[in-house]
């Protein structure tokens, strides 16, 4: 018996494009879910050193919440790199702000963190709105 392991060229065939709706859904549990098809979990076929993951388009970015009693009000920091230049917003101010970047920068800090994780990040669209400019790849709509 040999272990499976499966080529990058065998994977490129296999893509499909999904489509995921954040109308009233947990932002993380649209991400995790969403990670998932980017690495490729769900096929039987995966890889971990090889991208497995499928295309993602995330639609009604803008209708997802935080859930919990703090959440809204958690800090994010980030740093300028210049001494004192530590910055900080809350994820409800961020949310509100661009549903969008909140939810890549989520999903992002699920996929690996090196150049495949990259690669997986760039298979994923985040849309704010209802309707999506990738009709012609035919996604399948998820529930």
């Amino acid at each position: 018996m040999t272990t499976f392991s499966a080529k990058p060229a065998d994977m490129e065939k296999s893509r499909q494009w999904i489509v995921l709706d954040g109308t009233n859904q947990s932002a993380g549990r649209l991400a995790a879910e969403a990670a998932r098809l980017l690495r490729g979990k769900h096929k039987p076929e995966f890889t971990p050193h090889v991208d497995c993951g499928d295309h993602v388009i995330i639609i009604n970015a803008d209708k997802v919440r935080l859930t919990g009693n703090n959440k809204k009000d958690e800090p994010i920091y980030r740093h300028t790199l210049y001494p004192g230049g530590i910055r900080s917003v809350t994820r409800g101010r961020e949310l509100e702000k661009s549903s969008v970047d909140t939810m890549h920068r989520i999903i992002k800090g699920m996929l690996p963190h090196n150049t495949l994780g990259a690669n997986m990040l760039k298979k994923l669209r985040v849309v704010a709105g209802p309707e999506h400019p990738h009709q012609a790849q035919k996604p399948t709509q998820t529930a």
